[in-house]
C-alpha cells in the first residue's frame, strides 16, 4: 500500500492477548514434551534419541516456517529463489518429522504413554508455527513502523530546507 503525506501507512500488529496466548501456548507444548520425555520409560538411548528428535523438529519449524515466509516476499517482488535450499529445508523438515515419529512407533513403551508423547509433540510443531509467525509478523511491523518514521522524517526535512533557504 502507497502512502502519501495525507494517506499514512496503517501498520497491524498482533493484540497484546494474542502474543500471550501463543507465548503460553508455545510454554505449555514444551512444558508438555519434557515432562513426558523426563519420565518416558525404557532405555536411555531412547530418552536421547527422542529428544534430539524432539529438538530438530522444533528447529526445522523455525528454518520451514522462515523459507515459507522468504518465498512468498520473493514471489511478491519478483526476486530469484534457490530451489536447492527449498528442497534442503522441506527435506529436513520430512526427516526430522520422520526419524521422530519413527522412533516414537518403534519404541516398545505403553500405547497411552506413545499417545502422550505423539499428542505433545505434534502440539509442540503447531505452537511452534505459530510462534514463528507471530515472531516474523512483529518484526515486519516493526520494519514498516520504521520505514514510515523514515519517510515521515524525510518528507519534514525537506518541507523545512526550502524555508531556510528563502529565509
Amino acid at each position: 500500500m502507497a502512502s502519501s503525506p495525507r494517506s499514512p501507512l496503517i501498520v497491524m500488529r498482533d493484540t497484546r492477548a494474542w502474543q500471550l496466548q501463543v507465548w503460553v501456548s508455545f510454554g505449555l507444548a514444551v512444558f508438555l514434551c519434557a515432562t513426558g520425555l523426563a519420565y518416558l520409560p525404557g532405555q536411555a538411548l531412547d530418552r536421547a534419541f527422542m529428544v534430539m528428535g524432539y529438538v530438530f523438529c522444533l528447529s526445522t519449524v523455525f528454518v520451514l516456517s522462515k523459507a515459507v515466509r522468504d518465498t512468498q516476499k520473493a514471489s511478491l517482488t519478483g526476486e530469484a529463489e534457490t530451489p536447492m535450499w527449498r528442497l534442503v529445508v522441506w527435506g529436513g523438515f520430512a526427516v526430522a518429522m520422520g526419524l521422530t515419529l519413527w522412533g516414537l512407533l518403534r519404541m516398545q513403551i505403553d500405547e497411552t504413554y506413545k499417545a502422550y508423547l505423539g499428542v505433545s509433540w505434534l502440539y509442540l510443531v503447531t505452537s511452534a508455527f505459530t510462534l514463528a509467525k507471530t515472531l516474523r509478523d512483529r518484526h515486519e511491523a516493526d520494519l514498516a513502523e520504521a520505514h514510515v518514521a523514515g519517510r515521515q522524517q524525510a518528507l519534514a526535512e525537506r518541507s523545512v530546507a526550502p524555508a531556510q533557504a528563502a529565509a
